[in-house]
């Protein structure tokens, strides 16, 4: 039996690194070895992306409906374990999915009713998913909230707290933030990442459980990659994927003109105060 075949994504005490580092397996080997061969499961991954991506309110259930609507037979259960590995949450509030993690704290949402009025106020990341052809891989971004300037990025393998951690620790290394906004996936409820946030005296705010539009910027960064890079592009490798990334976000920040900015770029406002 493959070393692959033993590893439950689901398992309830022991993270998908750890079941890896027992079985001697590369990490690596069992994300696109693994999953590139599931067709069917990278197919419903496909379909769920772009539906979740134009619908980010739609839960486990309805994307469920809609799939059967798509000639996909799946039970809902198919779905939450997808949406799971895909790092994804509907906005409606719902039965949590998974056990948060006892140590890691939350802390409460900042931004409602607060003016947004100048660059450096308030910064915010999340992860997507991004498919490849052959399987896929994870896109953290930090924004800069009041210009929506792309600070970083960072492309992942799996959903870890430490790409997360070194992308921010690069960011405020070289600028300061008021407020920090994430949502509550455990990579940023790690400890790792809220205490880099706190030593730099940064105040840490988590959208409400359930309520992807808190973060509402992030989520517009996340629809514009997609339709303007991603699904137009059809990434092959991981290599490929990261410079067509770096290669938008550096359009995204000093060429693309943005209605809401008064056609102006992320740039000329992030640097013009």
């Amino acid at each position: 039996m493959e070393k692959r075949s033993l590893i439950e994504v689901d398992h309830d005490e022991l993270s998908i690194r750890k079941q890896c580092e027992l079985l001697c397996l590369n990490r690596s080997s069992f994300y696109y070895e693994g999953v590139s061969g599931d067709e069917r499961g990278l197919l419903l991954m496909r379909l769920i992306d772009e539906e979740y991506t134009k619908h980010p309110f739609y839960g486990t259930r309805r994307m469920m409906h809609w799939l059967r609507n798509q000639g996909h037979w799946v039970n809902r259960k198919i779905v939450q374990r997808l949406y799971r590995t895909m790092g994804l949450e509907g906005i409606a509030p719902k039965q949590s999915l998974s056990k948060k993690h006892p140590e890691h704290k939350i802390f409460p949402y900042l931004l409602r009713g607060l003016p947004i009025v100048r660059p450096n106020q308030v910064f915010s990341t999340d992860v997507t998913y991004i498919r490849l052809s052959k399987g896929f891989v994870y896109l953290m971004a930090v924004i800069d909230w009041f210009s929506r300037y792309v600070l970083d990025f960072e492309v992942s393998i799996s959903l870890d707290s430490d790409f997360c951690v070194d992308t921010v620790n690069r960011v405020l290394t070289k600028t300061r933030c008021d407020i920090f906004n994430t949502d509550q996936g455990s990579q940023f409820t790690a400890k790792a990442f809220t205490n880099l946030l706190l030593m730099h005296k940064v105040k840490i705010s988590m959208d409400g459980k359930g309520r992807a539009l808190d973060n509402i910027f992030i989520e517009r960064l996340w629809r514009s990659v997609k339709y303007e890079c991603v699904y137009p592009m059809h990434f092959t490798t991981v290599r490929e994927a990261k410079q067509h990334l770096k290669d938008y976000f550096e359009f995204y920040n000093h060429e693309r003109l943005h209605q809401s900015l008064g056609y102006k770029t992320p740039a000329q406002i992030y640097f013009s105060q």
